[in-house]
């Protein structure tokens, strides 16, 4: 083999092409994810979140003292900015190496067929609202870093068997559109080091049938270290036409309608 050609061999075994913009980039062959470390070029991060009334100040509460956390309730009730908010705080503490965000790939209404890109692009519009509240809680340029690191994790559900979320803060969004199959699949993932909470409105499921979400808690709310907390319409904080929706639409569908009876 000439010279010319054993050079391109190394370079090839060596570097690829950044698809999004040409530049040659190093194989990365660590296969551990690294402490996080916050950009010391990048301003200062907002101040940790703070609860805007009892029951969200309730829930990062039991988030802080359990492993798995339920948090169920309406729209505009912070839950996802209160998770976003404790993942941001133990990711820049040092408690945990990654945040892991996933969701059932369950489009409302009708679907908007395939999107293109790679799978990342194909998941980041379920992620965009996510990573807003994640944004907000620690700063746009943390963020960014630690998605380049590998320290902010986005996966579609389906893809969460046979791993172990070890030295994790996991979050499964909207998992009323969860089934009984999928739900327990991911909560068998818990490692150690973890805290896993799982959000989801009841009356929201796009399923046919019974709710996963609704079988999980009725199953395991009783297990040491397992947590259930539940918003109610009092709770709403996003605002008050929201909160006034949302109890019309209560009122015109009885309960029972389209979904499980909430957890007593």
């Amino acid at each position: 083999m000439s010279r010319k050609n054993g050079r391109h061999r190394n370079k090839h075994n060596n570097y690829y092409n950044d698809y999004r913009t040409g530049d040659p980039k190093v194989i990365e062959l660590q296969t551990n994810t690294p402490p996080f470390d916050a950009p010391a070029k990048h301003p200062q991060p907002p101040k940790p979140i703070q609860a805007k009334n009892q029951s969200q100040a309730r829930f990062m509460a039991a988030i802080r003292r359990n492993t798995l956390v339920f948090g169920l309730g309406p729209a505009g009730t912070g839950k996802s900015y209160c998770t976003a908010g404790m993942a941001a705080e133990a990711l820049l503490a040092g408690k945990i190496d990654r945040v892991i965000f996933t969701r059932p790939a369950i489009e409302t209404g009708k679907s908007l067929g395939f999107l293109p890109g790679k799978l990342e692009d194909k998941f980041d519009p379920y992620f965009s609202a996510f990573k807003s509240c994640l944004i907000s809680n620690a700063g746009k340029g943390v963020v960014d870093c630690a998605l380049k690191n590998g320290n902010i994790v986005v996966e579609p559900l389906a893809y969460m068997r046979g791993k172990t979320f070890d030295h994790c803060f996991v979050i499964l969004d909207e998992a009323q559109n969860c089934t009984s199959e999928e739900i327990k699949m991911f909560m068998t993932r818990i490692g150690r080091n973890s805290t896993v909470v799982i959000n989801g409105d009841l009356s929201q499921t796009d399923l046919d049938n019974c709710s996963g979400l609704y079988d999980a808690i009725n199953r395991v709310h009783d297990v040491c270290g397992v947590h259930v907390h539940e918003f109610t319409y009092e709770d709403i904080v996003r605002s008050g036409i929201v909160k006034d929706i949302i109890m019309k639409y209560e009122i015109s569908n009885p309960p029972g309608y389209r979904f499980c009876s909430t957890f007593a």
